[in-house]
């Protein structure tokens, strides 16, 4: 499968433009947080040097954006899209520690979301969480996914074996909002 193009994208405060490896700098303090990263399937990372390499992983068929203000500045939060098959792509985020709670990822997942759906013609996008991620549980909710799944036991984590939440979201029911 050739890799898409990872566009840039606008909102009302910022700009989606693809990661560069010099955005470690800014997104590694959140990344080496460990209760930044208690519900990711990896533990906090030890040095901006392995974060950038993870973020320029080859193997990876990902897409990665960093969000930055439009006024400038450096990256806020990280989204990813991960194609998962013929018209399905998985979805990701990250806002850094101290930027939590101004809406970033509200406004700009639609960003995303939006584009892969009308622009890249994905039918389904779905996302993982652990189900006591209930800030990032209540943002999809708020988007209009609807958590399809409880896996038990699905992932064994730097915390644990931890059950996950699958929430989906298909093309219509987003045009539909």
């Amino acid at each position: 499968m050739s890799r898409l193009a990872t566009p840039t994208l606008e909102t009302e405060r910022f700009i989606l433009r693809p990661l560069e490896r010099g955005d470690a700098a800014a997104l590694f303090p959140t990344f080496a947080d460990p209760e930044q990263m208690r519900y990711w399937s990896r533990g906090p990372f030890e040095s901006e040097e392995e974060l950038s390499d993870w973020f320029c992983d080859k193997d990876w068929n990902g897409r990665s954006w960093v969000v930055v203000a439009k006024s400038g500045g450096p990256a806020l939060a990280r989204l990813v899209a991960s194609p998962e098959g013929d018209g399905v792509s998985q979805i990701g985020y990250l806002v850094v520690r101290d930027q939590q709670g101004q809406g970033i990822a509200g406004e700009t997942l639609p960003a995303l979301i939006g584009h892969l759906f009308a622009v890249e013609g994905n039918r389904r996008i779905w996302a993982d969480t652990d189900p006591d991620n209930i800030r990032s549980n209540r943002l999809l909710e708020k988007l209009g996914f609807t958590m399809e799944r409880r896996l038990k036991a699905s992932w064994r984590t730097h915390i644990g074996v931890r059950d996950s939440f699958i929430w989906g979201l298909s093309a219509s029911d987003w045009a539909a909002r």
